[in-house]
Formats: C-alpha cells, structure tokens, sequence
C-alpha cells in the first residue's frame, strides 16, 4: 500500500505536515509574552505520530527538536492507554524527557474519530523557573534542584483549564509569574492550533491515507539517510575536543563508526559527569548527532524520525554526555550540546571533508541578568567557521542553537539596562582560504542592581580550523564597575552589579577552512 504513493503525493504531505509545525511556532511567537520568545524565537515544534516518533518539524532549533521526542517518550511511558483527549502534558525534567529546567515542552495527543492518531508537541525556554540565581542557570549548581522547578510527565491542561497540581507549584517557583503564565498560555495555544489544523487534514484525507502517508513518509526519510550513509566512506573517525570547568579540560572524545548505511557515535571516551552545571543528558547528545549528521550528508533529507533510523548512539552513563540524577544541567544543553556537535563534526570531515566546515564559535554566550522583579535571558552570536567553498558568516547563531537576537529597543524597554556598544568583532575570524566569520562586542550599561549569570566556553580554547584553517578568536567576558579598573571575569560565573556598573562580552569568531 505504501508503495503505491506517488512521489507528488508524498512530497505534498510533507509540506503539509511541516507546514502545520511552522504555523504552531508562529502562533507561539506572536502570541507569546517574553521578549526571550516572541523576539529571539527561543521555541520550537513538531508533530508526531502515534507511537512518538517524529513525523515532521518546523526548521527551529536543533537541540529542541532532536531531543523532542524523547520528551514525547516520557508522556506515553508515564501515561500510556490513560491518554485523554482534550488534555495537555507538561514535562522539563531533563532525567524523563526534558533537557534543562528553563525547556517547558507541552505534549498534546490529536484524537480524530475517538482513536489517537498523533501528537503534536512545542518547547518553549521559560526565562526563570526558579532556582538559586535570576534565569536558573546558577554557575555554582553541583545539584538539580539549585536549577528550578521540576515537572516530570505531568498533566497540565484539562479541557482549556490549567491544572492547578501543574501550575501553582510552577508559578510560585518564578520569580516572574505573569510573564510564565503568559509564555504558557501561548505553548497551550500553538498546541491547540497545530491539533486542528491536524484534524481537519486527516478528515478531509481520511485516517486511513494518513496512516499510509505517514508511514510512507518516514519510511522514505529512513532510506534517504540509509542512501547518503552508503556514499561516505566505511571506517572508524575519531575526534575529540574539551569543555572548559574552572582551570581543567574536560574531554569529550566520540568514534563515529560507518560501516555501510548505518552509522554509530561512541562517545564511551568522554569524561564522567562533574559537580558542575555543564552536564548533558542523553536526549541532548542524541539531537547533536541528528544535528551533525544532516550536515556531513544531506540537508535536504527529510527530518523526521525515519532518518533518525540508521544512527546509533553510545553514551556511558553517568557521564559529561549521559548524565544521571541528581546532577546540574543547565549548561549541559546550552554549552556541553555545543562541544558534542563540534566533536561529531569534526569525526565527520574525515569521512566528508568536503562538505564540513570549520568549528563555529562552539558556544551560546548565555547571558542571564534578574533580580525578584525581572528576568532576561539572551544567547550571543558569534562567528561561523569558514565552509568548503564559502566564508564563515559573522555575528550568526550556529550549531545547536538557531535563535534571533533581542532588538536594542526591545531590550531597553523591558529591562532596567540599555546597550551602549553593539557590532561585530573585528578580527576575530580564523584565517584561511575561507576565513571563519567574526563575532560580536556588546556593552550594556546596569541602572540597576542585579545578579549576573553568565555561561560561555571557548574561552580558552579557540575554534578550530579544517584543512589548514586557523582558529577564530576565544570569547572574554568584562565587567566594568562604575570608577574602577575593568576586570575580566570567568566565562562562567555568577556575581553582583550595581547601578552605573557595565557587562561587555566579546564572543569567539569561527575558525578558518583552507590554507589562506
């Protein structure tokens, strides 16, 4: 039955599939109350099939939507035949189905005609869900529950109506409880969009075409990969690389086997999970390796969970990359993610040295400022390593992360700051026949007092270059306190300011592709 699909009528389904993902993720960002969502895009969804694996996406964030499904998983592991129509599944807890605590995902099951044909499912970065600094991500966390709130596979809406066991612990945990109600209330909404448009597509198809559609769609997502593995090389690629936590390099260290059309990441190499926040969950390292294996092969391969099909992960548990309970994870999906892309892809140029680029700045700069009455989170771009071919772009979001940037005018008016140096960092690529793209300077100046977290690497050790490339520049990290000497501190680190006192961060450039 599956087979005789037309290549049109397959290729109008997945349109229309992603097309419902992208529409949720639009309703998400208008409707939304956060600068952090509705202008960074810090957000992202998808749909799934019945049985959670992923039927398409809308082209978001990647280490949202590779660990999505693990997300998914949680629900049906905690809820299984109990699944309810009308009702809406929270979870962040990054050890059943999260990543980080600040990573919400609503679950919604799509019933048509009484039986439960798919889910569709969005994530959204709440800026504060409690926790021991403004933002949740504490630079000192050797412990989980100094993160925030945590919610396993929780019911959270019933029939339009917040349940009161989900959301009162949640909003009182906030220091910012009207801007989470008002971020969730947008995630209910996208949800509840994405299931009707579902609806009314499968109606009009009938439930037994979507079965053959979809089933059809993963099946030739999974052969795609299966074809693009087969043109690379069989053989053992290995690459490693370090986080940096206070004065020590931690390793982490992958084997990519490919032997045929299949493909595993060994990453047994990697060092044991630490009393840090820079700890990653499996979920993570499994959306990095989705991630860097549609770039060494075929970015136009459809993404769903058929593609996911051939790859196979092995993470030691307890480990930098497959941490346990009850370590910190904050960084782990915003940073650690970062470095686990890097190492795949570097594995991956020596089997497609032709279509990998440099490294990229390998960090999400991540800048939290708050106190009782405010909480601002913000990723800063950086340099993109230089790619066969191409330069490296400047001042860009890359690898796991693919969100905006805040406007100044935006920031300076929901926040008690203003920005007062914004460009690019010149200089700051690697060299190379293909120089690796800069990154950025940006100074803001406090008018009020506040606590600072921020969360960066690479400021050590630079990005590399390929084939003869040089490295970008490492980022630095100043505070400039009012009449005082500036001082440069820690790439992670939590600390005071006052009124008049100034944050300047200057984030890595990509590094080089090529002898120059």
């Amino acid at each position: 039955m599956v087979t005789s699909i037309s290549p049109i009528a397959l290729e109008v389904a997945r349109n229309q599939f992603a097309s419902i993902a992208d529409e949720m993720g639009m309703v998400l960002r208008r409707t939304s109350y956060s600068p952090n969502i509705k202008e960074r895009a810090d957000c992202s969804a998808a749909l799934f099939v019945a049985s959670g694996e992923m039927l398409a996406q809308a082209e978001h964030i990647p280490v949202h939507l590779g660990s999505m499904p693990a997300s998914v998983a949680a629900v049906l592991d905690r809820f299984g035949d109990g699944v309810e129509p009308d009702t809406q599944y929270a979870v962040n807890d990054p050890f059943f189905g999260g990543t980080h605590l600040n990573d919400l995902t609503l679950v919604r099951p799509v019933f048509v005609d009484g039986r439960m044909v798919a889910w569709v499912a969005n994530r959204a970065h709440h800026a504060d869900v409690g926790g021991e600094a403004p933002g949740s991500m504490p630079a000192h966390a050797i412990h989980i529950d100094q993160e925030g709130h945590r919610v396993p596979p929780t019911v959270a809406v019933r029939n339009g109506v917040w349940v009161a066991e989900f959301i009162e612990p949640l909003l009182q945990a906030t220091r910012t409880p009207a801007e989470r109600l008002g971020d969730l209330s947008a995630q209910l909404g996208a949800n509840e969009v994405g299931a009707r448009r579902l609806q009314s597509l499968i109606a009009n198809e009938g439930i037994d075409s979507y079965d053959q559609l979809s089933s059809a769609l993963l099946g030739y997502g999974e052969r795609r990969m299966r074809a693009a593995l087969g043109a690379l090389p069989d053989g053992r690629f290995e690459f490693a690389d370090v986080m940096e936590w206070g004065s020590r390099d931690l390793p982490i260290t992958v084997v990519v086997h490919i032997d045929g059309e299949g493909l595993e990441a060994d990453f047994s190499g990697t060092h044991a999970q630490i009393d840090g926040n820079i700890n990653a969950v499996e979920a993570v390292t499994r959306s990095c390796l989705y991630y860097a294996v549609r770039v060494a092969t075929d970015p136009t391969i459809p993404t769903n969970g058929g593609c996911y099909r051939p790859l196979n992960l092995k993470a030691r548990a307890g480990s930098l990359v497959s941490a346990e309970y009850p370590a910190a994870v904050a960084a782990g999906n915003v940073e650690t993610s970062q470095r686990i892309a890097d190492v795949l892809l570097g594995a991956l140029a020596l089997a497609a040295p032709d279509r990998v680029p440099a490294a990229s700045q390998g960090t999400m700069n991540n800048v939290l400022i708050g106190s009782d009455e405010f909480a601002y989170y913000e990723t800063l771009a950086g340099g993109q390593g230089g790619r066969p071919g191409k330069a490296g772009q400047s001042g860009i979001h890359t690898g796991m992360t693919n969100t905006k940037n805040t406007p100044i005018e935006s920031l300076e008016t929901h926040y008690p700051f203003r920005v007062v140096r914004y460009g690019l960092r010149r200089e700051s690529g690697g060299a190379g026949e293909f120089p690796g793209g800069e990154g950025i300077e940006r100074e803001i100046e406090f008018a009020a007092a506040a606590t600072v977290s921020l969360m960066g690497e690479r400021r050590r050790n630079a990005p590399w270059g390929l084939a003869g490339g040089g490295p970008g520049a490492t980022g630095e990290d100043w505070v400039i306190r009012k009449g005082r000497t500036p001082e440069r501190v820690p790439g992670k680190s939590t600390f005071e300011v006052a009124a008049g006192d100034r944050l300047l961060v200057r984030t890595p450039g990509g590094g080089g592709w090529g002898v120059e």
